[in-house]
């Protein structure tokens, strides 16, 4: 406001001094009668002098005066604000611009030399404000009781006041100049030089900073990276001397550690828990026995209790409880469940004391004592052991007072040996008296002795009499103890119950007597039976043979010193069997069973059966191989018939297949014909559905997938057909019984229409596997479906019904029966009709159920015929679980 007021006051006076100069110059204009240019340009300078004054808006009043005294006075007509002459109207024009022109650059001149003059006021204010701030701050740098350094970007140091020098045992001038990295430990060092890779961040630290003397003092350094004027970076550090902190926090760290360390080997930790607050603490090896976290929170008596062990929450709980009704010291012992399922146990004593501010608070310790507490049950197990084991091998302990004639100790076994109660007084005559009277004086003088010559360990045999009138035989072992005065004050030893091994001892030598005996009736058997033994030595050549090869056509004598590979002939015939073998004699291992060819004596062949076992001697050398054979050529023959006799009822069986397919001709070509028609039909509607002037490519993809389904349905049938007339081999495998049913009702589905039967179906869901060949068993189910079919033709009265049903039989088998509503089977014939070349049709062979039959049993089942109370016949069998269904 008062700026305001003092710029008017100035433009007033400009104005008015201004006006009074015009008016002088007007007059003397007037009087001199100046030319109008002449009275204008004196005008002029007039009105540019005064605007230095400052104002432009005196100025513009001044110049709009001017013009108007000029109109007025000077420019014709006289005494008229009118210009008539037009050269005088440029001038006037001219004027005006330019007094307006030049009264604002002065004026803008005027105002920037103003604003110059109070600039350079205020620096020079500036420069004496900072010249008494650097002088304040440098007082403050000097006598600050902290060290200051200044270092540049080489680490030398450009300042350092006088407090940090002579805290360091330095003058200023000896730290000036030099590399701040000397006052500082090598691996400290890299701190500074950190400090320069980021300008402007403060970095603190704790180093150690080493005096002129070598001493070594702690400093808590703050240093901070900044660009000088020159652009040039330096670091400024601060650094506070924590000697005697650092000192006082390592004894702490070092105290605490070694209550830590002390707490951790006594398996001890403190506690301390004010019931007031719910505040808490648990020094490290606390939550160590706990097994938690120290983050746990929040810390406290419920944490304690949901770790205890169920069975002794409900104490701790209680002691809980009562400590915060009744402030007052505790202790208890409880067990922790831990996460991992393992228990331990815990001793904790607590001491109730006051805080500053009146507060119970508990303080106390909780002790691991799982160890000692395992150690106190592994000592009663130890001697619950120690019991069990005497009492297991009758043996008990003792020990004898010499002069008091009284047991010191004995075991609960010397009592039961003795017959006395569990720790029963007994005195010397009552012992005497269960000693056996012949034996009484011996033990004596073996004692007596034992004492007199002071011997360290004696034995002695006794008999005990029991008040049953039973016998112990006791086996005694003692050694004395000699007291500090020289002479024997006790006896302790053993007693062990030796009657059974007594007895043990009469029954082996019975067993012995036995045993030769035995030896001598197997050696009569081995001599007698028709195998025979045969022995080799390490070089795995025949040393000795039994008589008995004669049996076999063999000389023994002629077998000696041959090698065992040397008597097979066969070796060529089976190369890798006798591979093995050889393998398995340089392992020196047994090996049984083994079946080879050779040749008797007249030179025909003959199959040996033979088992052996390698010896060694008591060093563990390989002495040969000892072992049996057995003459089984008559058995191999035996078998190779068999294959043949299995082999021609494979031939028939094929015969037999393929004479059912003959028989399901019809059936047969329906199933095909089926597909086939449907094929057609499709590929009819397919080329309908292109044929359309806007093909319909989803209807015809629609047919050409039912074409696809139809062309497998074709060829499944066609596959079935080829199985059952193939030749092969029989193939093992797990198969579903329901599966195999619905397969071969495919294939004779033709049959039932044209015979007018009604399948029903009751097959049972989930049943497990079965092992067998897939091509057999359809043939059993085929063979009995159209047996079924047949024996139904002459039924005219009913409804020709065929029902197929499987199941899980008593045994845990799985069954399948075929029932007939035909006229069945008499009872004359039921004994027969499972038998070859037995029929009830007058053009059939009688081989098809004899067929079925061996394909069963071959599969390790039964085919059997059930009667039936109603007509028909029903025929079913069994077959045993696949071992990996049973597992």
């Amino acid at each position: 406001m008062r700026s305001q007021i003092s710029s008017l006051e100035r433009s007033a006076l400009q104005f008015t001094s201004g006006s009074i100069t015009l008016a002088v110059v007007t007059l003397a204009c007037l009087y001199l009668q100046a030319h109008f240019a002449a009275t204008a340009f004196a005008y002029l300078l007039v009105v540019l002098l005064f605007s230095l004054m400052g104002s432009f808006v005196a100025s513009s009043a001044l110049c709009i005066v001017a013009i108007a005294a000029l109109a007025y006075y000077f420019a014709p007509p006289a005494f008229s604000l009118r210009i008539d002459a037009p050269r005088d109207l440029p001038v006037v024009v001219a004027f005006f611009i330019a007094s307006i022109v030049g009264a604002h650059l002065i004026g803008t001149l005027r105002q920037e030399r103003e604003a110059a003059r109070v600039i350079a006021a205020k620096l020079q204010r500036s420069a004496a404000d900072l010249e008494d701030r650097e002088k304040r701050w440098r007082a403050i740098f000097e006598h600050n009781p902290a060290m200051y350094f200044m270092v540049d970007e080489a680490g030398t140091v450009l300042d350092v006041n006088t407090f940090g020098a002579t805290q360091l045992g330095y003058a200023r001038a000896e730290l000036i100049g030099q590399s701040v990295l000397e006052v500082f430990l090598e691996e400290d060092r890299a701190c500074v030089r950190t400090c320069l890779k980021d300008v402007g961040q403060t970095r603190t630290w704790d180093v150690q900073k080493v005096r002129k003397d070598g001493s070594v003092l702690w400093v808590r350094e703050s240093a901070k990276a900044m660009l000088w004027a020159d652009k040039q970076p330096i670091v400024l550090i601060a650094c506070e001397d924590i000697t005697e902190r650092r000192r006082t926090e390592l004894a702490l760290q070092r105290s605490e550690a070694h209550l830590a360390q002390a707490q951790e080997l006594s398996h001890t930790g403190s506690f301390s828990w004010n019931p007031t607050t719910g505040e808490a603490f648990w020094s490290q090896e606390t939550f160590r026995i706990f097994q938690l976290d120290r983050q746990t929170v929040p810390l406290g008596p419920q944490l304690v209790v949901e770790r205890t062990h169920p069975d002794d929450r409900a104490s701790v709980q209680e002691i809980i409880d009562r400590a915060m009704r009744d402030p007052s010291d505790f202790e208890h012992e409880y067990r922790l469940l831990l996460p991992d399922g393992s228990v331990k146990h815990i001793h904790a004593q607590a001491r109730a004391t006051r805080t500053a501010s009146g507060e119970i608070e508990f303080v106390g310790a909780a002790t691991d004592i799982t160890a000692a507490r395992r150690a106190e049950q592994q000592l009663r197990r130890n001697e619950a052991y120690l019991a069990e084991a005497q009492h297991l091998s009758h043996t008990g302990s003792w020990s004898w007072d010499v002069y008091g004639l009284d047991f010191v100790y004995r075991s609960a076994e010397v009592d039961r040996l003795f017959g006395f109660r569990p720790q029963e007084p007994v005195s010397i005559e009552t012992i005497r008296s269960r000693i056996h009277p012949d034996d009484l004086p011996r033990l004596e003088e073996v004692q007596r002795q034992a004492i007199e010559h002071k011997e360290g360990r004696f034995e002695y045999d006794f008999r005990i009499l029991l008040p049953d009138g039973g016998i112990r035989r006791i086996h005694s072992v003692a050694h004395v103890v000699v007291g500090s005065d020289g002479k024997v004050s006790e006896l302790i030893g053993t007693h062990m119950d030796v009657t059974g091994q007594h007895a043990a001892r009469e029954r082996l030598e019975n067993t012995l007597a036995a045993l030769r005996e035995s030896e001598q009736r197997f050696r009569d058997y081995a001599e007698t039976a028709s195998d025979w033994l045969w022995e080799t030595g390490p070089d795995l050549q025949v040393t000795r043979l039994s008589e008995h090869t004669s049996a076999a056509g063999l000389l023994a004598t002629g077998l000696i010193g041959l090698l065992r590979c040397d008597l097979a002939c066969d070796v060529e015939e089976e190369p890798e069997k006798r591979r093995q073998h050889r393998a398995t004699l340089e392992a020196h291992l047994p090996f049984r069973d083994l079946v080879y060819r050779t040749v008797n004596r007249t030179g025909s062949p003959i199959y040996v059966r033979t088992s052996g076992k390698p010896f060694f001697d008591g060093k563990g050398n390989f002495l040969g191989y000892r072992g049996v054979s057995t003459d089984i050529t008559a058995t191999i023959r035996a078998d190779q018939a068999e294959q043949e006799l299995r082999k021609a009822q494979a031939e028939l069986a094929h015969v037999t297949r393929v004479t059912t397919l003959g028989e399901l001709t019809t059936s047969i070509a329906h199933e095909v014909n089926q597909p086939l028609a449907a094929i057609f039909s499709n590929a009819d509607a397919c080329l309908g559905w292109m044929g359309r002037e806007a093909p319909n490519l989803s209807a015809a993809r629609s047919s050409v997938e039912w074409i696809i389904e139809d062309a497998i349905r074709a060829s499944e049938v066609i596959r079935r057909i080829r199985a059952l007339a193939k030749k092969g081999d029989i193939e093992m495998v797990p198969l579903n019984i329901n599966e195999l049913v619905k397969e071969v009702i495919a294939l004779v589905t033709r049959e039932l229409v044209s015979h007018r039967v009604t399948l029903r179906t009751e097959l049972t869901a989930g049943l497990p596997t079965i092992l067998g060949d897939r091509i057999q068993l359809q043939q059993v189910i085929i063979n009995l479906v159209m047996n079924g079919i047949e024996a139904m033709d002459a039924v005219t009265d009913r409804t020709r019904e065929l029902l197929i049903q499987s199941s899980k039989d008593d045994l845990g088998h799985i069954q399948l029966a075929v029932t007939d509503c035909g006229v069945g089977i008499a009872e004359i014939d039921a004994d027969r009709v499972l038998d070859p070349f037995f029929t009830t049709k007058s053009s059939g062979l009688g081989m098809g159920l004899s067929i079925c039959r061996s394909i069963v049993e071959a599969h390790g089942g039964r085919l059997s015929m059930v009667h039936k109370n109603g007509p028909g016949a029903t025929f079913q069998f069994a077959l045993p679980l696949h071992k990996e269904a049973v597992s």
